[in-house]
Parts: C-alpha cells; structure tokens; sequence
C-alpha cells in the first residue's frame, strides 16, 4: 500500500536499496508516494540528488514522478509535469513545462532529456533566460554541451523586457558560451521595429562587459568638411594586457582612411600607439598621416622613462579630419622624452623636447622654444622642523629663428612652520635664485652671458575659525579663515636677460599666494607686497559636504613693481580686488563664479559665472557667461532635458560676443527604450580663425548587442556637463 509519510519513505529506501541492487534480475518492486521528498545518496558522482513530486513510484534503478516534479543536484533543478530519473546512470526525462535552472539562469520547453552528471542533453522548443545579461529567448531545439555551453536553432533572441519585443535578433543558429561569456550566432538578421535593418552570416557579442575580438558596429555619419563617411572598425583582443582597433573610415569627398590604435599595459609598462594614414586625400591631393605614441615605464624601483610622441603630416590635418572640438583646436604638438630618478629624498629628470607647431594662416603663432635637453634635481628635507628645499635646472634653449642659449637655474630654499593650538600658524620662508645664461646662435641684440641672484623672503600666516548654527533646517558648520601672505623681492635690472620660457602669470587666487608674478625662470618680479584674503565655508554637518565658500582677496604693493615683459607695470599700490563664491547650495543647484574688480578705474576687469541644475540623471542645465575686459565675452548654455515621454533634448550654444561668432553649437534629440536608444545629433564648431565644421551625428544602440550609425556620445560628454548615459542607469 502507499507510504504516506516522507520519513517512513527514507527508512525504508535506505534499509531495502542495497537488498534490491544485488538481485537486479527479480521483479520490479513498485514503490507510491505522495507529496514526497527523497534525498538519494548513492548516485553517480556521490552528488545526491533530492526528489520532489505530488506522487511518485519506482524501483532502485528507476523513479518516476508526478505532478510538480522536481529534481536537484547540485547546482542544478528541473521542474516538470512528468520526470523520470534513472539512478544507476543519472539520466533523467522530463515531459510537460519543463524548466531547467542553473547559475541564474533557467530554460523552459516541452521535453528535456539530460545527464544530471555531464549536463548533456536536448530539450524542444527552449524559451530561455540568460543572467549575465538578462538576454531572453525561443527557439526550436537546443542541444546541451554541459553547463556552460548551449546550442540553439531557429532562435530569436532580445534584452528587451518580456513585455517588449522592439528589437529582435533571429538566427539559424545560436552557440551560448558563459565559459567566455560569448554569444556566436549564424545566418543573421537584426530587426528592430519587426523591420530588418542588419544581416549577418556570422556573429559573435559579448554577454557581459568584457573585451572580445570581433567587429563593432559600423558608424555611418558626415561633415561638411569630408562628406557621408563609414568607419568599419575592428577589435582584436590580443591578450589580456594588449589589443588593438583597425577601423578604415571611407570618407566620400576624401577617400579611404585608415585609423589604428594599439595599447599595452605590463606591471612596468603602458602605453597606447596610433597610426592613421589618409593616401592622397582626394581634395588636398597629399597623403594626410598622424603617428602618436605614449609610453610610460619603470627601469626599475627608481628609474622611469616616458615617451610622449605626435606628428602631423601639414598644419590642417586637425582642423580638416578632426570631428571634436578639442582636436581642431590643438596648436602644438608634443615630442618628448623623460628618463627620471626618484629615490632617498632626490628627484632627478632628463628631457628631450621638441613641438611640432601647427599654423591657422588667419593667426600665426610663435614656435615654442626646443629643449635639447633639460635636466633637473630637486630634494626635500626636514631638518630640526625646518622644511629645506633645493631645486636646480639647466636648460639648453634652441629654436629655428629666435634666440638660443643655455640657462642654469639653483634655487634653495628654507621654512619653518610655528603652529598653535587655536589653530594661528606662521610660515617664514628664505630662498635664493640664483641664474646663470651663455647665449648662443641668433643672439641679434649682442646680448652677454650674464648671472642674476635674487634673494626671496615670504611669510604666510593665517587662522582657521569654526561655530556651528543652523539653516533653514540644516545643521551647518561655518568657518572663518583669514589669511596674510607678505613677500620682498629687491629690484634687479632684467631688460638684458633672454626670455625663452617666462610670461605674466594670471591674476587668481592661487598666483596672488605665490612669490612670483611670472611664471618661468627668466623674470623675478621685484615685490614689496603683501596679500590679504579671507574663506569662509559653510559645511553640512551630516554629510560633510561643501555647501557654499566665499572668498575674497586683494593685493597690496609697499612699492611699485618695475620688473615687466610686454605691459607696464602697475603703478597702484593697490591690486585688483578677487572675489568668489562657489558651491552645492542645494541637492540640484551648484554654483561656480569668480569677479575681478579693477578699483583703481572702478571697473570689472574678468568675471566668469557658472550655475548647473542636476535635479536628476537625465536632467541638467549649465548657464555660464565669461567676461575679460577687451579680449573675450562669451554666453554658454548647454542642456540634456526630457521633452514627453521617453524623449530627451540635448543642446549646447557658446557664442562669442565679441567676435559676433558662435564658436560652438548642439542641438539633438535622444529618444530612450527599456532595450534601445536613438541619438540625433548636430554640431557646428569653429575650427580656426575663419573656418568652421558641422557634423552630423545618428545613432541607434541596441542595448548588449551593437550600435548603429555615428557616435555622438564623446562630443556629448565633453561639450554637455553632466551629461548622462540614459540606457546605463538602472532600470
């Protein structure tokens, strides 16, 4: 009769099983059970295996189920209608709503038929889940390898969410390996809107994040410069430190491009190479090449060495191939090598550099100077609480038409910092700079080696005040930091010095707290001075962050500063007074401004204004306006906005209001799906003086498969603060 109790069931199993596999040959014995739950033991492998049925029967080789089937071992588990386990080869058969589950993932169908020890088996029409991704599909048949690899046929395949067919990937043939975490499909063809729009007759996708060889999406796109263009590139994953991207850009009004990129990276190397080569560019009649190289590595614990080289074949191959903003406006290009030391308190370099300079004809510009070489040795040491510092330079300047000749910079230094409890602190500081010139070839105005040594004595001190209070409900802390910084430079006469690398510094409030007015060795502005300059902070006592700073500042000069390079000196014992306040005044709001006043002719002299409103991704607006008096006045706006429904609008307009002239401008849409994104975008930008660009932009994404079209995604990130990647936020 049947065993009504589960318990009973398992005594019973485990007192008869060895009785009844030693006489094989006798008489099934059949065995009822309902709501039964059987763990097994001896199974092969010595994995158990737990039953789970509504009603079961069955012998020690053989057991059938009924009804809410299950069967585990391991890290797997069918559920069925109907399962049929057989125990002497771990073979099983299910029949009806079968679902088979392991590592997250689970397959449903109408027949499996599996080796619970190998995971070998076929199931009938699969309808799939995949976890790594969370990819879904149907198909007519799969054959299972074990449980990393899966064959389908006649497959559909999607990320989209099961409400959502949009987009669709239909193959003859799909092989899933979670192994390399690899899809690899067959006959192909990609629809989206149930309308084809890719075919293929091999595919292969990642099912995660990882890098796989393999080609990426085609980019279709266009400017006016060169016309429709379609870029084809290639990805080759040489290892797990090295790779490579092939990508030939046909561009219609100039020809074929072909654009590589190398990168490695070694415990004690890393770099990236390219190499593009335009051959006989179809309206310069010229073959147009960019080769770069940026190599950094470690000789070993203390020497380094880096190499930072680029070259251009002509002056307009950025402004005419280039499709960003920040590459048409490059002037001059790097080639430089440095071998460093750094150990026991010492930093040594030796460089080699050298600039290719590319020239707008509407705005020529002066070559920087060559240094072939320059060697430098700094160290740092406290000695008694005194901090001492020592840095030295020599620098051999060569350039094609202007001055040459050699520079030997030594400037040691001491402070010593008095600091007390309430926070008050002192900082006297002595240096000495000391420089040495032999001039060289084109010394036109008969200049003589000369030495010029300039002692230099600061003092920095300040306070450091907090209360705590409230505001609006907010608990903040305020701080009050007032801060005087005198500095004496004695005057020495530099109209006969060479200038190879010095001009004005600028006026802001990390120059006013330096000892020099100039930057580069050449000029030591002569000073008697002394700055003031208060902060005050207003911290959120939960969170630690910055809600708002204020400060102010102004320069006072004991006398009138003589030293100059192309502008008087200022003649006014009074500086122009700086002003800033910056901030995340609330959760969505932040604030970034800066105002000099001129007081001595009661006017604004440069003022930059910056505001963003985040309130969420997908949501910011950036106001700015820039203002220096007779050189710039400029307007910013830029905004990535939701228009209605999944729609998002993008933009961005920096017009010139000085020169009358928009110097750049967006304007697209972005529509965003549960499985896909659609960008649509314009740029306009200058490129040089009296030249411009405009590029189209159309992209449609299919969220872990591919992107179509050209990608806008880099000019969008640069040109639109806090632009967000819609289809990479959570769901």
């Amino acid at each position: 009769m049947p065993l009504r109790h589960p318990l009973l069931y398992i005594l019973m199993f485990s007192l008869f099983a060895p009785w009844v596999a030693a006489y094989a040959a006798e008489p099934d014995l059949p065995i009822d059970q309902t709501t039964t739950v059987d763990q097994i033991a001896d199974t092969p492998g010595g994995i158990p295996a737990v039953v789970e049925a509504d009603f079961l029967e069955g012998n020690a080789n053989e057991i059938e189920m009924f009804g809410n089937a299950i069967l585990s071992k391991g890290d797997q588990s069918i559920r069925a209608d109907q399962l049929t386990y057989f125990q002497d080869t771990d073979d099983i058969e299910a029949l009806g709503n079968v679902i088979l589950q392991q590592h997250g993932s689970s397959i449903s169908g109408t027949q499996l038929q599996m080796n619970m020890e190998t995971s070998k088996g076929s199931m009938q029409q699969p309808n799939f889940y995949l976890a790594e991704n969370g990819a879904r599909g149907v198909a007519e048949a799969m054959l299972i390898q074990d449980k990393q690899h899966y064959s389908f046929t006649q497959t559909s395949y999607t990320t989209c969410p099961a409400d959502d067919q949009d987009w669709t990937l239909r193959t003859s043939g799909l092989l899933i390996d979670r192994d390399r975490q690899i899809g690899t499909t067959r006959n192909t063809w990609v629809e989206f809107m149930s309308v084809p729009i890719v075919y293929s007759p091999w595919m292969d996708f990642a099912l995660n994040n990882q890098r796989k060889s393999g080609f990426l999406s085609p980019i279709f796109g266009g400017t006016v410069n060169g016309g429709s263009e379609l870029t084809l590139p290639y990805y080759w994953n040489i290892s797990a430190n090295q790779d490579a991207t092939l990508a030939p850009r046909i561009m219609l009004k100039r020809g074929l491009m072909l654009n590589n990129e190398f990168r490695y990276l070694e415990p004690r190397w890393a770099g990236e190479a390219h190499v593009d080569v335009l051959p006989n560019d179809k309206l310069t009649r010229q073959t147009r090449s960019l080769v770069s190289l940026a190599h950094q590595q470690k000789l070993n614990n203390q020497i380094g060495l880096t190499v930072d080289v680029s070259r251009v074949s002509d002056d307009a191959y950025f402004r005419d191939l280039a499709s960003t903003v920040g590459d048409t406006s490059r002037a001059n290009l790097m080639r430089e090598g440095i071998l460093s030391y750094n150990a026991h308190d010492w930093l040594a370099t030796a460089r080699v550099q050298h600039y290719q300079t590319l020239q707008d004809p509407a705005a020529p510009i002066v070559a920087p100077y060559a240094r072939l070489p320059q060697l430098t040795l700094g160290t740092q040491r406290y000695i008694r609480g005194a901090n001492i510092l020592f840095a030295g330079e020599f620098v051999d300047f060569s350039h094609a038409s202007l001055l040459n000749g050699k520079r030997l910079v030594l400037n040691p230094s001491a402070s010593y910092s008095l600091v007390n409890d309430s926070g008050f602190y002192v900082t006297p500081k002595i240096a000495l700079h000391t420089t040495r010139y032999q001039m060289g070839a084109n010394n036109l105005g008969a200049l003589p080696n000369t030495i010029r040594n300039l002692p230099i004595v600061s003092v920095d001190s300040g306070v450091a005040l907090e209360r705590t209070g409230s505001l609006a409900g907010i608990d903040y802390a305020q701080t009050l930091e007032p801060r005087l910084f005198y500095v004496y430079v004695p005057y020495k006469d530099q109209s006969l010095l060479p200038n190879f690398d010095s001009a004005q510094s600028d006026f802001n409030f990390t120059q006013m707290f330096t000892e020099n007015r100039f930057f580069g060795s050449d000029r030591i502005g002569d000073a008697n001075q002394l700055t003031a300059a208060v902060t005050s902070r207003w911290l959120d006592q939960i969170t630690g962050g910055e809600r708002l700073k204020i400060i102010a500042g102004q320069r006072f000069n004991f006398i009138n500063p003589q030293v100059n390079l192309v502008t008087p000196a200022t003649s006014s014992s009074k500086s122009d007074i700086l002003l800033a306040a910056s901030g995340q005044m609330t959760r969505a709001w932040s604030l970034d401004s800066e105002v000099q006043y001129d007081p001595n002719q009661s006017h604004l002299q440069r003022y930059n204004l910056a505001t963003h409103y985040r309130p969420e991704a997908g949501k910011t607006l950036n106001l700015g306006y820039r203002f220096t008096r007779n050189v710039l006045r400029q307007a910013e706006i830029s905004t990535q906005w939701p228009l209605f429904g999944r729609w998002h609008a993008l933009a961005k307009w920096n017009y010139s209001l000085q020169d009358a002239r928009i110097l750049e401008a967006i304007a697209g849409l972005e529509y965003n799906q549960s499985c896909w994104t659609l960008r649509l975008v314009a740029q306009h930008f200058a490129t040089a003086t009296q030249q411009t660009n405009t590029s189209l932009f159309v992209q449609l994404e299919l969220n872990d498969l591919l992107r179509m079209g050209s990608d806008p995604l880099t000019v969008l990130k640069q040109s639109v603060p806090g632009y967000t990647k819609l289809n990479d936020t959570p769901k």
